[in-house]
Order: structure tokens, then sequence, then C-alpha cells
């Protein structure tokens, strides 16, 4: 495994993936500038044992909520990329079908769409009572245990040189987490996840992948869905759902040290519509959020028009779609208008 890992035809692979939509980054293309020297020297270190994760660059984006990034070197990325091209495969396949959080041919559009089908099941046709129960986690790329991540990543990893490239990893990023009451007995817990690591969106989904299968197969909850730390739950009966959340909160605390956010734990009617993953979705349609479609609106330009009418095909957007080409076109017209003027 880990010779596959850190094989130049396995690296060469992640940095093709990993550029994608990148190039035009400073740092990127300053690692592309010597790519062969910087791949063969990131797989002599790795081979002779001698990689080390360099830091973060922390940053702040506000989109829409706030959150913080923290952004590994050109080099380690493509070291994550290499280390996921070859685990993924390992750990898919034991991931429940309604877990869609970076995964092939899932992701939030097959989400929206398959949360759609529950509801039209559960209600015969939107004929009868559809109630979902929605919930995530708090902080929960902040709260991963590393002791627990690894002990999980250990049953299936069973090179050791694989597992301590991981530990390497896993232990370049952490929020200490103090546990114990006096200072004779506190002790310092890694805990946390950097968003920006592709890794971590891989084992994020291994980090909750239990608590999928409990859901599914011991607790009997047929129609639910994971997007990373997102869940919904949908069914005829309201009183079971409420019944669900304390089973819930005492599974994640107890098996991953995770708590639900007391905020967004919400219980309401499909007719009321059924916010998730950007979109609502209600009985016969689905629209864009509206904060999602105000933040459209404003940053409407050449760079991204093309992605907003794609996110406009998944939804009742047609009207909104004709709105969007309308201003694209103004916009478009007030440059070459600005353009004539200069010349």
């Amino acid at each position: 495994m880990f010779d596959q890992i850190i094989s130049l035809e396995n690296l060469f692979f992640a940095w093709k993936e990993f550029k994608r939509g990148k190039r035009r980054k400073k740092d990127v293309q300053g690692f592309e500038r010597h790519l062969e020297d910087n791949v063969f020297s990131l797989h002599i270190d790795l081979s002779s044992n001698n990689y080390r994760h360099g830091p973060y660059q922390r940053f702040h984006i506000f989109d829409p909520k706030h959150r913080v990034i923290h952004k590994a070197t050109v080099r380690d990325r493509l070291v994550h990329h290499a280390v996921y091209r070859v685990l993924y495969p390992i750990f898919d396949h034991s991931f429940i079908f309604d877990s869609y959080s970076c995964r092939i041919a899932k992701g939030t559009h097959a989400a929206v769409d398959r949360l759609e089908k529950f509801t039209r099941n559960v209600s015969d046709n939107y004929r009868g009572q559809c109630w979902i129960l929605k919930f995530d986690i708090k902080k929960f790329f902040d709260s991963v245990d590393h002791e627990i991540l690894l002990r999980i990543l250990k049953r299936k990893i069973d090179c050791e040189r694989t597992f301590v490239l991981v530990k390497e990893i896993i232990s370049s990023f952490s929020k200490q987490h103090t546990v114990g009451g006096g200072s004779l007995f506190e002790v310092r817990q890694p805990i946390g996840l950097p968003i920006g690591n592709l890794t971590s969106q891989l084992f994020a989904n291994v980090y909750l992948d239990a608590f999928d299968h409990f859901i599914k197969e011991e607790f009997r909850i047929p129609y639910y869905i994971r997007y990373t730390d997102d869940v919904v739950i949908v069914d005829s009966d309201k009183s079971k759902l409420f019944s669900f959340i304390p089973v819930i909160e005492q599974w994640l605390w107890q098996e991953r040290r995770l708590t639900l956010h007391p905020k967004k734990i919400e219980i309401c009617k499909l007719n009321q519509g059924i916010d998730f993953l950007g979109y609502v979705t209600l009985p016969y349609y689905r629209v864009l959020r509206a904060r999602i479609k105000r933040r459209m609106l404003m940053r409407l330009n050449v760079t991204n028009v093309d992605s907003y009418l794609g996110l406009l095909k998944h939804c009742s957007g047609h009207k909104l779609s004709i709105r969007v080409r309308s201003l694209f076109f103004l916009q478009v017209c007030e440059a070459i208008r600005a353009l004539l003027f200069l010349l």
C-alpha cells in the first residue's frame, strides 16, 4: 500500500488531479515550474521516511457563514491527493449508499434528488403525511478526536508505513482539548481536522461511517441521508422523529465525542419546505435557497455565470435563469460601452 502511494506514477496522477482549477494560483505555478524535481524530491523524502508535514496558512472566508480554512503547502496537498487516491477505494465500499459527501458519483445534487425520492415514498406521492428531521453536528471538523479516528483507520490500514504517513497528516493539525478537572489529572487531547485538506473529507466519512450503519441497520431508519455532518431523516410519524433525537445524541457522544448543534435541530413538514444543501424541496418541485439566490444576483460575472446557470438546472429555476442571463447581458453591454468610450 505504501509503495503504491509514493510511486512516481501515483504522485504524477495525483498532481494532475490536484492542479485542476488551480493553474492560476501562484504557489501552484511555482511548484509546476520545477515539477519533476519537486515530485522526485518528494518521492525520495517519502521513501526514506524523511517526509514531515509543513505548517498551514490560516485564513477566513464568509460564504455565507464564517469559516476558518487552514491551507497546506502545495507539496503537502500533493501528498494528501496521493494518499486519497489509494485509501478512498479501500474505505468507500464500506460506506452506506446514502452518504453523499466527497464520493464518486455522489455530491449535493444526488443527495437532493434522493431526498425528493424519499419524500415521495413516505408521503405516498404527496397524498399523506411527511415529516423531516434535520440536524448537524456542532463544530464537526474541529471536534474529530485524533485517537478515535486513528483507531478506526488502523482496522483497515494494515501497512505500518502507510499508517505512519496517515498519522503524520492527521497530527499536522490539532486543537488541544483538555480532559479532566484538576491540574494533576488534565490531559491535552488532540482534536480537529483542517477543512482545507482533501484527506479531511475522507476521514470525516470514515469517522461517521459507524454512525451511518447504526442508523440504517441497528436503529432501522430507512430514509436517512448524510452529507458530511448535515443529516436528514424522513418519516410519516412526527413523534417517532422526536424519539430519535436522544438516541442519536447519546451515540454520537459515547462513540465519537460529538454533539448536535442545539440551534440546528429541526422537525418540519414537507409542505413547509426542506432547506437542504442549498435547495428548498417542496411537493412536486424545488427552488434555490433564498440566500444563495441573493448572493448569485449580487456576484454575477463572466467567471461564474455558467456555474450559476448549472445550479438552476437542478431546480425550478427557469424564471431565475432568464433573469441571470438578462443581468449578464446588461453587464456585457456596459463593458462594451466602456471599452468603446475609452477608444
